[in-house]
């Protein structure tokens, strides 16, 4: 596409050593790394603000990110945009042979009749299958010692943030059987880990009230997979519900002509109260 070329093109210049932009210039894989993940928040603002035109705009600057590594990545003699995209295609193409039967986009309109979670389960065997086949390749590139013990785990990214590293580790091992069957036993444990959290908190134990604290979010996270929600996406729409209440308060509040520090915890609760009452 003669768009995707264009910018390229103004990638490819942005950092030219002569006439390039000193930020852009300036910057490696790791100093973008930030910026990427504004980026990925951005998307998700636009996307729950049912805005059309944020996120064409937040979608665009995500997919300069992708460019700008390539660019960079290129430049250091390994891969570049070309090999990105192709590889991605294969991936997609291999992931979906109920789609591609043969694995090329020339097999398309051969489809089986599945449903989505034999898709899903699909997926998952086939994506077990590429993690053992990159093992096997990191192995015979000397990157991992062929004494060290193989974890289904392994390729979980450490470096997710803690809340989505949770639910990856979560979802691999119960791909495995290691998981309830129910989501009762769930709220169980949830309940198990509040009321060992409520006796570190009794014996002022501080390192011990951050252990089950952990196990408290943890087994709520699990919660939300099993009951299919992206905790992600619950805990904005808390604090969401939670922002739109404050703002509620502070307006009744200043209605009044009144502080809220002069109001007492119970007189503010009753506010509170009555902005859930409204709806918010």
């Amino acid at each position: 596409m003669k768009e995707v070329e264009a910018l390229l093109e103004l990638m490819s210049k942005l950092r030219d050593p002569q006439h390039g932009c000193p930020w852009d210039l300036k910057q490696t894989i790791t100093s973008l790394l930030p910026h990427t993940l504004e980026e990925v928040y951005e998307v998700a603002d636009a996307i729950e603000n049912g805005s059309r035109v944020e996120l064409e705009d937040e979608l665009g600057d995500l997919l300069f990110q992708v460019v700008f590594y390539a660019q960079l990545a290129q430049e250091e003699g390994g891969f570049g945009f070309g090999d990105v995209a192709a590889g991605i295609t294969r991936k997609l193409l291999r992931r979906h042979p109920h789609v591609f039967p043969d694995g090329t986009l020339a097999s398309f309109g051969q489809s089986q009749n599945l449903t989505p979670d034999q898709v899903l389960q699909n997926w998952n065997a086939i994506k077990e299958i590429e993690r053992a086949e990159k093992r096997g390749r990191l192995s015979l590139a000397g990157v991992e010692s062929k004494e060290e013990a193989v974890s289904l785990l392994d390729d979980v990214p450490r470096a997710l943030p803690a809340m989505e590293r949770a639910r990856k580790l979560q979802k691999r091992v119960a791909g495995v059987g290691f998981d309830w069957q129910e989501i009762g036993p769930v709220i169980a444990k949830l309940k198990e880990e509040v009321d060992e959290l409520e006796k570190a908190v009794a014996k002022g134990d501080q390192q011990g009230v951050q252990h089950e604290l952990g196990d408290v979010l943890f087994s709520a996270i699990n919660l939300a997979r099993h009951a299919e929600i992206e905790p992600e996406i619950a805990l904005r729409g808390c604090n969401a519900r939670f922002e739109a209440r404050f703002r509620f308060i502070e307006g009744e509040l200043a209605a009044n002509g009144e502080a809220m520090q002069e109001k007492s915890l119970e007189e503010l609760d009753a506010l509170w109260d009555l902005a859930k009452r409204s709806g918010l």
